[in-house]
This record gives C-alpha cells, sequence and structure tokens, in this order.
C-alpha cells in the first residue's frame, strides 16, 4: 500500500510540474566592465532576481511543458551606477525556438536595446503588474517577456502572437510617464515603442505571416523533403516583395532581417537539384533586404561551398535527434 500511495504522488508532483511550467527558460548576465566601482554583490543579486522575475512568472494562462519553455538570454552590461540605487545600463536579448526533428535552434529575437536604465535596491520585491506601472526594471522585463512570447507564437500560428504584443502594448503605455527613456515615440527610432508600434502594424503583417510560413511550414518540414522544402521557402520570399520599401528601415524588419541574414543564406545554400534556384533566392533576398546584400553575396557565387557540419542542412539540423516545442 505505502508502494502505491508513493507512486501516486510521484504522479502527482510530476502532474503538478507538467501543468505549472512557466513560459521562458531565461539565462539572464549581469555584467559591469566599465564601472571600477560598483560591488560585485550588487551585480549577483540583480543577475539572481532578475533571473527568477522571468522564469518564476506565469506570464499566459496556457500550459507549457517544461520541454516546450522559450530560450531565451537578457545580457545586460551596467555602464553607469550612481553609487547607491540608480543604474545605466544596456541589455543584448536574443530568443531562440526548435526546429522539428532535429537539434538545432532558430533564432527569432536578436536585439539591442540601448535604454535598459533602472532603480533598484537590494532587499526590495520586483514585482509584477499587468495593469500599473511599478518600476522601469519590472517594466522592462515584462515588456519584453511579452515581446519574445509573442514572436515566438508568431513562428507556430498566423498572427498568433497578437494578444501578446498588445499586452507589451499595454506596459509600454503606462511605463510612458516614467522619465525614462525608449517608451515614447520621439525617444528615437529604434527603441521599445516603436517595436511594439511595428508588430502590430498591419503594415508588417506580411513580415509576421512570412516568420509563420518560414518556421512552421519551412524550416519544421524540412526533413520531409529538404529541396523540395527549400524551393517552397524561396516562393515564401516572394510574397515579402510588396512590403513598402519606406518601411524596410523600420526597427522590426531591420532587426528580423539581420537576426536571420546568415540562416537564410545556410538553407538557401542547400542544393535542390536546380542551380538557379539558389540564384532568385539572392535576387529576392537583395531586393527584400538590401542592408544585409553582402551577407548575401554567397548565394550568387558560381561554386558555393558545402556548408560544414551537416548533410545539406542548416546549421546542424539532422534526421536523427528530436527538438519540438507545440
Amino acid at each position: 500500500m505505502k508502494r502505491y500511495i508513493l507512486i501516486l504522488f510521484a504522479l502527482l508532483t510530476f502532474q503538478a510540474a507538467y501543468t505549472e511550467a512557466q513560459e521562458l527558460n531565461a539565462r539572464v548576465q549581469v555584467q559591469a566592465p566599465a564601472v571600477p566601482n560598483i560591488d560585485k554583490r550588487n551585480i549577483e543579486v540583480l543577475q539572481k532576481i532578475i533571473t527568477e522575475f522571468l522564469n518564476n512568472n506565469k506570464w499566459t494562462n496556457e500550459t507549457y511543458a517544461p520541454q516546450e519553455r522559450i530560450d531565451c538570454n537578457f545580457v545586460i552590461t551596467i555602464t553607469d551606477w550612481d553609487g547607491n540605487n540608480a543604474y545605466k545600463a544596456e541589455a543584448q536579448l536574443q530568443s531562440s525556438r526548435p526546429v522539428y526533428g532535429s537539434a538545432y535552434n532558430s533564432t527569432i529575437l536578436n536585439l539591442s536595446d540601448k535604454d535598459f536604465d533602472f532603480g533598484y535596491t537590494e532587499g526590495s520585491s520586483l514585482d509584477f503588474s499587468d495593469q500599473n506601472f511599478i518600476s522601469n526594471l519590472s517594466s522592462l522585463l515584462t515588456y519584453y517577456a511579452y515581446t519574445i512570447i509573442g514572436l515566438d507564437k508568431d513562428s507556430f500560428s498566423r498572427l498568433g502572437g497578437t494578444p501578446l504584443f498588445k499586452k507589451a502594448q499595454n506596459i509600454l503605455n503606462n511605463a510612458q510617464n516614467s522619465g525614462t527613456k525608449g517608451w515614447k515615440a520621439f525617444d528615437g527610432l529604434r527603441n521599445r515603442y516603436w517595436l511594439n508600434e511595428n508588430l502590430l502594424n498591419k503594415t508588417f503583417e506580411d513580415l509576421r505571416g512570412f516568420i509563420y510560413d518560414y518556421h512552421f511550414n519551412g524550416l519544421d518540414r524540412l526533413q520531409d523533403n529538404t529541396g523540395r522544402g527549400v524551393k517552397k521557402m524561396i516562393t515564401l520570399l516572394s510574397g515579402l516583395k510588396q512590403m513598402d520599401k519606406q518601411k524596410l528601415g523600420s526597427i522590426f524588419p531591420n532587426f528580423y532581417f539581420a537576426t536571420k541574414a546568415d540562416e537564410v543564406v545556410n538553407v538557401f545554400s542547400i542544393p535542390t537539384g536546380d542551380p538557379s534556384d539558389r540564384i532568385r533566392a539572392y535576387n529576392l533576398l537583395v531586393e527584400i533586404d538590401p542592408a544585409n546584400i553582402n551577407k548575401y553575396e554567397a548565394l550568387n557565387q558560381s561554386n558555393n561551398p558545402a556548408i560544414p557540419g551537416n548533410n545539406n542542412n542548416p546549421q546542424g539540423l539532422n534526421n536523427n535527434s528530436t527538438g519540438t516545442r507545440n
């Protein structure tokens, strides 16, 4: 009887862990290489409390299995400290999602925030609120948590991230009277305001739709028939030709294409049986994303070298491993 009770307890524990798993699997690094007088303990405390805030809060009402949590990185570089509780900082943010049937993770977000300033006093709680502005640090982390989850959802369902981007918009609106930079339109052209505006702007719905097709109908299907899959992904590119060329310098397409440039070169270098496919991909990419033309030049070479470390699969995609979510 005791044995059955233990088994039941183990099953209930597993079920609780499964149903209560949070959405993010965040790795946080806080550093201050150019601030000589900062206490090392301050950095350790900040790193711990930010990690706990991102990983322990429940950001949606949905159920995430532990293996479905979204891998993301927050590298926060403190550039100045007032000796008390005010920090000037920058942040590098990155998130990725697994590719079906492989051990490869495809980067979704790779973004720098130059205005990641915040205040924090050791021993104080870092609270979360959807409805009120509590602190700039809480708002920054909450805003990016919603944005990361939203972009992840966009890669699994067409425009699936919209509810999360609207939640991020609410955080943004609440933070606009805080007196800190990055939350308002006139704070710059590449800030949190414009990122959220772009993500909810109908002008960029084609790009958001491409994110879904590229990942869910493209990368996730490469294992079925690699050559045919690459051809389909090239065809998907043509849909972006309709995007307003005057909008290409906006923060959303700018960071997205910069994030994806190396990966798409590897993908479209996979042989399809028709050498003209690579040239077609090159012509489409330089029209859609002229800012990264130097990277795309590899597709225009007559003898493009084999992709190292795989058998005609992008950056390590292989048929013998699994890396799935949803």
